[in-house]
């Protein structure tokens, strides 16, 4: 992670002194992107679940809230913009970076918590219930899945779509064109700035709510969360002119909280049913299925603008993606984990 922090550091550093067009390219389209991986949420994600067998929707939610605030964090960055210019401002994220993150990072985390002598929160009731079922502490690990399990499982593969549709097709659409739909629905610059704003809130506000998954189950909250999303892009395609602004706090209000709420779900059902060694390499391959449909959404929704003149086809996309998405999470069940991990474990066993 400290190796992650400092590659960041330095390309978000080097974009401030950029020239040519490929040097972003190189910059911020490559280097920045892997320092992230390196000291981001490919890592945290594993070492939360190293550190809680419980309460696992409750602890993503938590540790993901960052990302939510970071949409209001971006008016700290448009402002020092504006008071210093945006390659001053490079370095001042640079700075904050190699002086705020960098040593959170090398000083206080551990990956796992056998590293501090602990043990994982709630490992002692889980080994007491397979305790009583006849198991022996040995056999906790053997309900671990292999890597070419892993990837052969079918499980795998639906959550991944289910991040890709979800979140990289429907929501970096509509969050690479929902200022440029605002203004061109004739509100000013800051107003859509605000309605942003509200989003990333709200993004924050559902993501502190991944504690609901531990409570009605991952598929339950996964649809709720479906079900405010798509109410919230039927509001934004209602609007027509700056006589509804209700309709973009309706929209910002039940897609930033829908958008928020799902990613925890999702990470705590996968977790459901992978969690174990490779489980890094797993959110790595979750987080991948949402990188490619992020890079396929914002295109595919600027293509539909440009050849209707209008987003509205582009928001009903999402809509359908967004429900894909969910479709494909209770296929995948992570409400039938338990008995996944046990055939798994079985499966183990006959081989010894």
């Amino acid at each position: 992670m400290p190796l992650g922090v400092m590659i960041l550091a330095l390309a978000t550093a080097g974009c401030s002194f950029a020239r040519e067009l490929w040097h972003f390219y190189l910059l911020f389209g490559i280097l920045m992107p892997l320092g992230s991986a390196f000291s981001g949420w490919p890592i945290l994600a594993p070492a939360l679940m190293n550190w809680f067998e419980r309460r696992r929707g409750l602890v993503l939610g938590l540790g993901q809230m960052g990302g939510g605030l970071s949409f209001v964090y971006s008016m700290f960055v448009e402002f020092i913009i504006l008071k210093w210019g945006w390659r001053n401002t490079y370095l001042v994220l640079a700075g904050i970076l190699v002086f705020l993150l960098f040593p959170l990072h090398l000083l206080f985390f551990h990956y796992r918590p056998k590293d501090k002598g602990l043990t994982a929160y709630g490992t002692t009731e889980r080994a007491a219930v397979l305790g009583s079922k006849g198991a022996s502490t040995m056999n906790l690990e053997a309900s671990e899945w292999t890597l070419g399990q892993i990837m052969r499982s079918s499980q795998l593969w639906l959550l991944v779509l289910s991040y890709a549709f979800y979140w990289g097709i429907g929501g970096y659409l509509v969050l690479a064109h929902q200022v440029r739909f605002t203004e061109d629905a004739g509100f000013s610059s800051m107003f859509s700035v605000s309605v942003y704003a509200l989003f990333g809130i709200m993004l924050f506000v559902g993501q502190l709510c991944g504690f609901l998954s531990d409570w009605l189950g991952r598929e339950k909250t996964a649809t709720l969360a479906t079900g405010l999303c798509i109410g919230a892009l039927g509001a934004l395609i209602s609007v027509r002119n700056t006589s509804q602004p209700w309709l973009l706090y309706i929209f910002s209000i039940g897609f930033g909280y829908g958008a928020g709420l799902f990613t925890p779900t999702i990470f705590a059902g996968l977790a459901d049913i992978f969690h174990g060694r490779y489980f890094g390499a797993v959110a790595g391959l979750l987080l991948t299925g949402m990188g490619a449909g992020g890079a396929i959404g914002p295109w595919l929704g600027g293509y539909l603008f440009d050849i209707s003149g209008s987003y509205v086809s582009a928001f009903i996309l999402c809509i359908l993606c967004i429900a894909a998405g969910c479709l494909f999470l209770w296929i995948a069940a992570p409400r039938k984990a338990a008995g996944l991990r046990a055939q798994n474990k079985n499966a183990a066993e006959a081989r010894r």
